[in-house]
C-alpha cells in the first residue's frame, strides 16, 4: 500500500508531467464515477475543496440537498497506465463528504470504513482477496459487444486456442504499473472466460483495487478489439462468472482464524466468524449477488454455490476453508459475483462475521460430501437450505433481516431495496426471446 504524504503528490504530478486528475468515487450500485479536474486544480483537490451535484447520482441524495464534496484518499493516488505519456492523466479514489465536512452516508466507501472500523474497536484487522472471473467478447462492426467469444479454450489451456493471452497479458501488466501485485492469470473453465488473482490486502484497499482492477480491465481488452464484461452469466449453458471472496481477521499480527490444535486447524472465532455469515447469507444476498442476472448463475451444474453449508474442502458448499493453514487461514465465501459493490459486498460480509464472532454464533457441522448429488430429501434431512432462487426473493430475505439496515444504514438500505425491486418488476414484465421460442407457433 502506498504511503504518499501531500508533497509526494505535488511532486509526482509536477515531474511525471501530469495533467489531469481523476477524481474517482463509487455509487451506491457499484458504478465508478468520477470528476476530472486539471493539475491547476491539485491544491484545491488536496484541500477537499472539488465539488460535485450528488443530484446527479441515482441513489445519492435531492435536488435540493445536492452539494456534495470528494475527498482524495492520497495513498490511492496512481498515474494510468493506459493514457498517453505527454500530459499524463492520474486518479485519486475519493470519500464523498457533506457541505458541513462529515462524510456522507449514502457513499458505500464510507459505510465499509465503518465496519472496519467496528472491526478495529474488537481488535481485529480485516484482510480480504477477491477471485474475480470475466468474458472477453468480440465487437460487431460499430463496435457493439456481442455474446460472441473469440476462443475455445477450457481450464488453464493457453495459445494458441486461447485468444485471450496477449490482452489478459497486457491487463497483468498495467496492473502491476498500478501497484497490483499479480498472483495468477489463466483461461477459466467456459469458452471467453478468464480470471487474474491479485494479492490480498486490507478490506478497504482490496475494494478500491476491485474498482480499479474492473476499470483496466475493461479498458485494456477495448484496446485489442474486446468487451469484456463483468456480468455474471452472459451466456446460457456456460458456467458464469463469480467474485469468490476470501476473508481472513488479524490480531496482535497473527491470523485469528488459526488454530493449530483443532481438527480443522480452525479456531472458535472462525467457526463463529463462519455461523455469522451462514445466519445472514440469505438477507446478503441482494448485496453479494445484486442483478437479476446474477441468479442464472448460482444454479445447480456450472459449479456455482446455491446451497446454504460449509466445508473444510469441498467446493460444492458455499463457504469453503481453502488448504492453507497458518498465517494463511482463510474463510471462502463463493457467492458473490463480480456485479457486486465491493464496498458493499465487503461491509456485509465482515459484518456478519463479526456479528458471529459476538453473539458466538456456531458453524454447525460441515457438509464434505458433494452437495450437488444430494437429493432434495437428503438435503432436507441435513439441514441444508437453497440461496434465494432470484432477485425478487433476494430482497425480501433482506427486508426480512435488520442486520442489513443496520450495516447499509436507513438510506442506503431504502435507496437499494427500492432501486432492486424495480429492477426486478421491470425484468418480470419484459417478453424474453425464450417464450417468443416457446409459445409463439404453439399457441
Amino acid at each position: 500500500m502506498r504511503n504518499y504524504s501531500r508533497e509526494d503528490i505535488v511532486r509526482i504530478v509536477k515531474e511525471q508531467d501530469v495533467k489531469f486528475i481523476r477524481m474517482q468515487f463509487t455509487d451506491i450500485f457499484g458504478q465508478l464515477k468520477n470528476v476530472a479536474i486539471t493539475d491547476s486544480q491539485l491544491e484545491r483537490a488536496l484541500d477537499n475543496k472539488i465539488m460535485f451535484d450528488g443530484s446527479s447520482i441515482e441513489g445519492f441524495v435531492r435536488i435540493e440537498e445536492s452539494d456534495m464534496y470528494l475527498w482524495p484518499d492520497i495513498n490511492t493516488f496512481e498515474i494510468l497506465p493506459w493514457r498517453q505519456q505527454q500530459g499524463k492523466v492520474a486518479r485519486f479514489i475519493c470519500d464523498v463528504h457533506k457541505t458541513n465536512g462529515e462524510p456522507y452516508d449514502g457513499d458505500p466507501r464510507c459505510i465499509l470504513k465503518k465496519v472496519i472500523k467496528r472491526a478495529s474497536d474488537m481488535g481485529f484487522e480485516f484482510n480480504a482477496g477477491p477471485e474475480l472471473e470475466f468474458f472477453l467478447f468480440n465487437t460487431d462492426e460499430k463496435g457493439l459487444p456481442t455474446t460472441i467469444t473469440h476462443d475455445d479454450a477450457g481450464y488453464f489451456d493457453l495459445g494458441p486456442v486461447d485468444h485471450g493471452e496477449d490482452a489478459r497479458r497486457d491487463i497483468c501488466l498495467a496492473l502491476e504499473q498500478m501497484g497490483f501485485e499479480i498472483e495468477a492469470s489463466h483461461h477459466e473453465v467456459a469458452e471467453g472466460q478468464h480470471e487474474i488473482d491479485f494479492k490480498y490486502g486490507p478490506g478497504l484497499a482490496t475494494a478500491d483495487n476491485i474498482m480499479t482492477f474492473k476499470l483496466a480491465v475493461k479498458t485494456v481488452a477495448k484496446r485489442h478489439g474486446l468487451h469484456a464484461t463483468f456480468m455474471p452469466k452472459p451466456i446460457f449453458g456456460i458456467n458464469g462468472s463469480g467474485m469468490h471472496t476470501n476473508m481472513s481477521l488479524f490480531k496482535n499480527g497473527e491470523n485469528a482464524f488459526y488454530d493449530p490444535d483443532d481438527a480443522n486447524q480452525l479456531s472458535a472465532i472462525a467457526y463463529s466468524y463462519i455461523g455469522g455469515l451462514l445466519s445472514h447469507v440469505k438477507a446478503m444476498a441482494s448485496i453479494t449477488n445484486p442483478l437479476v442476472n446474477s441468479y442464472k448463475r448460482l444454479v445447480p451444474g456450472y459449479e456455482a454455490p446455491c446451497y446454504i453449508a460449509w466445508s473444510a474442502s469441498n467446493r460444492s458448499a458455499l463457504i469453503r476453508i481453502p488448504g492453507t493453514r497458518g498465517a494463511g487461514t482463510r474463510v471462502e465465501l463463493r457467492c458473490p459475483d463480480p456485479s457486486a459493490n465491493p464496498y458493499l459486498n465487503l461491509a456485509v460480509c465482515l459484518a456478519a462475521g463479526l456479528d458471529g464472532i459476538e453473539k458466538n454464533l456456531q458453524a454447525g457441522t460441515p457438509t464434505d460430501t458433494n452437495i450437488f448429488h444430494l437429493t432434495p430429501a437428503e438435503r432436507e434431512t441435513m439441514g441444508i437450505e437453497s440461496l434465494p432462487g432470484n432477485l425478487h426473493d433476494a430482497i425480501e430475505a433482506t427486508k426480512a433481516d435488520p442486520f442489513i439496515k443496520e450495516v447499509l444504514g436507513e438510506h442506503v438500505f431504502k435507496t437499494y431495496v427500492k432501486a432492486k425491486e424495480h429492477e426486478y418488476d421491470q425484468y418480470r414484465i419484459r417478453v424474453s426471446q425464450w417464450e417468443l421460442d416457446s409459445y409463439m407457433r404453439k399457441y
